[in-house]
């Protein structure tokens, strides 16, 4: 061998190639024990890491059989080099096609590409076989020595390189600027470290180069950092920046984007709604980064310190959105707001987040105020009490408050009945009101629990108020759809009332009308297997929502409740109140009772009476009150004359 060449050859140590090999090794144990979408690019991704395999394999045995050389036949020297050169050159050939998606290439686009770089895997193959057999290559000479007169694999290493590098550079507004960095960094070391193995005659690391490239797509693309579409990391990511700042003290600004549209499907962003995002990002803040949380939801994080102008960043940066805004026209929701102490500790701008977007409508921009993160706070509070009563399942919680609100009796001049109304005491809140709690019960599934401690609390105070003998002929009970679902839903009201010790008939239940034909046919089943207990039924909110008079003769109700709404708008509209008393007279003529609520004055009053009412309801009568205080509207047995 002249003594440049012998010099590059025994120079080469196998640490080297064992490294990459024990590298690889690692990387296919980590692709296979954590979870990773297996799109083609992963499947080019896989190709990389076994070429590099089998070329640190073949650089092994062509350096075993050079240190050999004339022990071992010349062809084996050739085709372990051909093969090392082959896999390394298929591995570039690989990063090329790669880069399709990353760089949103069109079909011409890349079948251009694609082709370059096949003609130049092929061209450096020939010229690897040609320069051994014509001897402008490597070859061994009949002395015995190695020689290398033209470096063909190097030539066509960089020509591979420079096809890369175009490409990144071309279509850099393509991709997340992270990502660029990363690709260009890994392909600059890389190609550092050859130049380098060149002037010092080493050959060692050479198959580790190519190991930097597939280190950086595992790490910056399938390890799932970045969302390759928008440069987004992940909602891990994301509790983990909230966490960090939270600790250091670092006050941060938070934009989040809702679009719904992509909250379905695979939640891809086109490319030029993904384009948009990217130049968000980019353009109006320093150092900010984005978070997908969802596949339709992403939130920009701005470091308030770096940005001390951020206020008129953002504004500047929603004039922007406004303006592209009906190019796209995506239905979208806009939340911007600053980080608090409270929620940072708990950690929870996720819910925060989704709370504001529920009271938001589409299309529009809210920015946050404390009185939203205090509402939101203290609605946590209640989920977090209402799941405690859930699993406690005590049905005498003191927390789970009966109310009620007595209903006057027109044809006996007297209360004799009831609505049992439903409130929480909870410490550091007081008293909740069901618009506050009810929602939130029903979302997180405690809404039975809590009808069945009001049931079972409202008949033993009906036992309490018989005992001290006064006349209460019933009290109704609201129920929802949800309750109803229960499988035992009809054995545990009858248990609950047979317990009590009072009749079934000093129940009622109410229910409201839903539009869906399963839970119809499931309300009308519940009603006739109670009904023959002596249960009475009232269908709440009549007028309201959804109301269907086929399916309301299909199910014997008793009472029919006229939504405070109706007894409003007839006080002004002679239409509404001659079709309420039309609606209330055939009701009457079939043996309905009608019940009207929200009655609040004595105009009210005559005007329902005159509409076939039966029962009259509302702020004229009687606020809500605790039930406790429920017989001081009505009468003793004794006064009426009762036994």
């Amino acid at each position: 061998m002249n003594d440049q060449v012998t010099s590059y050859y025994a120079n080469y140590t196998a640490t080297g190639d064992i490294l990459v090999l024990a590298m690889c090794i690692l990387f296919i144990v980590l692709i296979h024990t954590a979870y990773i979408k297996r799109t083609k690019n992963f499947i080019y991704l896989r190709a990389m890491i076994v070429m590099v395999i089998i070329a640190s394999l073949s650089d092994i045995f062509f350096h075993l059989f050079m240190n050999g050389m004339g022990k071992y036949p010349n062809i084996l020297i050739y085709i372990f080099r051909i093969v090392f050169h082959m896999c390394l050159a298929g591995n570039l050939w690989m990063y090329v096609i790669y880069l399709k998606e990353p760089l949103h290439l069109e079909y011409r686009e890349n079948k251009k590409y694609v082709l370059i770089s096949a003609a130049l895997f092929i061209l450096i193959g020939l010229f690897e076989i040609l320069g051994t057999v014509f001897r402008f290559g490597f070859y061994i000479d009949e002395a015995g020595s190695a020689r290398s007169v033209f470096p063909v694999f190097f030539v066509g290493y960089v020509c591979f390189l420079a096809i890369i590098m175009y490409l990144v550079y071309q279509y850099r507004d393509r991709i997340f600027r992270p990502i660029l960095i990363g690709v260009l960094a890994t392909v600059g070391i890389s190609l550092w470290l050859i130049i380098i193995q060149q002037i010092h005659s080493q050959s060692s690391f050479t198959t580790a180069t190519f190991i930097f490239p597939i280190y950086a797509i595992l790490y910056l693309v399938h390890s799932n950092p970045y969302d390759i579409e928008s440069g987004a990391l992940g909602k891990d990511a994301f509790l983990d920046k909230i966490r960090t700042s939270y600790e250091k003290g670092r006050d941060l600004l938070l934009m989040s984007l809702y679009l719904p549209d992509f909250d379905k499907g695979d939640g891809v962003f086109p490319p030029e709604i993904a384009s948009s995002i990217r130049y968000f990002v980019v353009y109006f803040f320093r150092g900010a980064t984005l978070f997908k949380l969802t596949s339709g939801h992403i939130v920009l994080v701005v470091d308030i310190q770096r940005n001390p102008d951020y206020q008129y960043l953002c504004n500047k940066m929603i004039d922007e959105f406004n303006k592209v805004y009906p190019i796209y026209n995506r239905n979208y929701k806009i939340v911007i707001m600053e980080t608090w102490d409270k929620v940072s500790q708990n950690n929870d701008y996720e819910g925060l987040i989704r709370y504001i977007h529920s009271r938001m409508p589409e299309n529009s921009i809210r920015r946050v105020e404390v009185r939203d993160i205090k509402e939101y706070l203290d609605t946590v509070f209640i989920r977090d009490q209402l799941a405690d009563i859930a699993n406690k399942r005590n049905l005498k919680d003191e927390r789970v408050l009966v109310f009620c609100q007595p209903v006057y009796n027109i044809h006996t001049g007297c209360y004799d009945t009831a609505e049992a109304l439903m409130r929480l005491d909870l410490p550091e809140l007081g008293i909740v009101y069901p618009d506050k709690f009810i929602p939130v019960a029903e979302q997180n599934n405690d809404i039975q629990i809590l009808t069945k401690i009001i049931l079972s609390k409202t008949c033993a105070q009906i036992r309490k108020i018989m005992d001290e003998g006064y006349i209460i002929k019933r009290i109704s009970v609201n129920f929802s759809v949800l309750d109803l679902r229960e499988n035992d839903f009809c054995a545990i009201v009858q248990k609950i009332i047979r317990e009590s010790g009072i009749s079934y008939d000093s129940i009622a239940i109410e229910i409201t009308e839903t539009q869906s034909e399963k839970d119809f046919k499931l309300i009308k089943k519940r009603v006739n297997d109670l009904k023959g207990s002596g249960i009475k039924f009232y269908l709440d909110d009549f007028g309201t929502g959804y109301s269907n008079f086929e399916r309301i003769m299909e199910i014997p109700f008793d009472i029919i409740k006229f939504d405070r709404s109706l007894v409003i708008g007839a006080a002004g509209d002679d239409k509404l109140k001659s079709m309420m008393a039309h609606l209330a007279k055939m009701f009457a003529d079939m043996d309905y009772d009608v019940l009207y609520e929200g009655v609040e004055n004595e105009a009210d009053e005559t005007r329902c009476i005159d509409m076939s009412a039966n029962y009259l309801q509302g702020y004229k009568y009687s606020k809500p009150i605790p039930i406790e205080q429920l017989k001081e509207y009505l009468q003793k047995k004794t006064e009426a004359g009762v036994e």
